[in-house]
């Protein structure tokens, strides 16, 4: 009897251990970018579509952390020289470094705010336009220090090296549509954001998704007053819970169609 015992008990650990082990060793894949990404909460009407990605994968077979936040860019994430100390609650990209391993997956998404000013007297989080090696030296009031800061295309680079340099998968979205429009079209990002993103991604082996094109394209045949009245807030940068849906579901379904990259295989029948 004491025999049995004995040996159910050490079944009971050798379970458990394996448990820990597959748990910590799953692959995780984070999200980051702003609020365009980031979790609503649910008294918000503002809604990101990260916060729905989760509902699309098999959680028992890999991780997500949405660790998108609001009111940050490809500069501020990194450089932690944020307006509200809050922001830094989960680490930003220092967080994600520390516990980023081989076999997992950062799909980023960034551009709204990297377009606000370098420097100016109530954020400093706009980077450089473009992707070439320009920089600007400014003091930055949050950091308490100079700072040289550099072009979105830069920041974009070294989310990915960084990345890679962990064994880890890279997967650039471009920024999603603000609702604005020009002659009964949305406007695009053709020749800025959703540009050098795509340019970014090819230039370095990552995966890539025409988020703002796609989702354009969808607008453009909702139209005007059915996206501004159903899939925006009156701000007409943020989307609600809506658009928030209407965004995943591309970026799943562009998921599904990754030829070099397998995270589709995590994701649920």
């Amino acid at each position: 009897m004491y025999k049995k015992i004995l040996q159910a008990f050490a079944l009971l650990g050798i379970c458990c251990c394996c448990a820990a082990f597959i748990k910590r060793n799953k692959p995780t894949l984070y999200l980051i970018g702003d609020s365009t990404v980031a979790t609503g909460s649910p008294t918000n009407p503002i809604q990101g579509w990260g916060g729905l990605v989760d509902q699309f994968f098999d959680t028992t077979r890999i991780n997500i952390q949405n660790r998108a936040v609001s009111g940050t860019s490809t500069r501020t994430y990194q450089t932690n020289g944020v307006h509200d100390k809050k922001m830094l609650a989960n680490g930003m990209w220092d967080g994600v470094l520390k516990t980023l391993k081989k076999g997992d997956y950062v799909m980023m998404q960034f551009g709204h705010n990297d377009e606000t000013p370098v420097a100016d007297t109530t954020r400093h989080r706009g980077s450089i336009k473009g992707i070439g090696d320009d920089t600007l030296v400014v003091f930055n009031k949050f950091l308490n220090r100079t700072e040289t800061v550099h072009t979105y295309g830069w920041y974009l680079t070294k989310f990915i090296t960084e990345i890679q340099k962990r064994g880890a998968t890279a997967i650039l979205c471009s920024p999603v549509p603000m609702n604005r429009w020009k002659d009964d079209k949305i406007i695009r990002r053709d020749n800025d954001y959703a540009k050098w993103a795509e340019e970014i991604a090819a230039k370095h082996g990552a995966s890539f998704i025409a988020l703002n094109k796609i989702a354009a394209d969808k607008y453009d045949e909702l139209g005007k007053a059915e996206v501004t009245s159903g899939y925006f807030v009156a701000d007409n940068v943020h989307t609600n819970a809506k658009g928030a849906q209407l965004h995943v579901q591309i970026v799943i379904n562009e998921i599904k169609k990754m030829k070099k990259c397998d995270l589709k295989k995590y994701i649920k029948p």
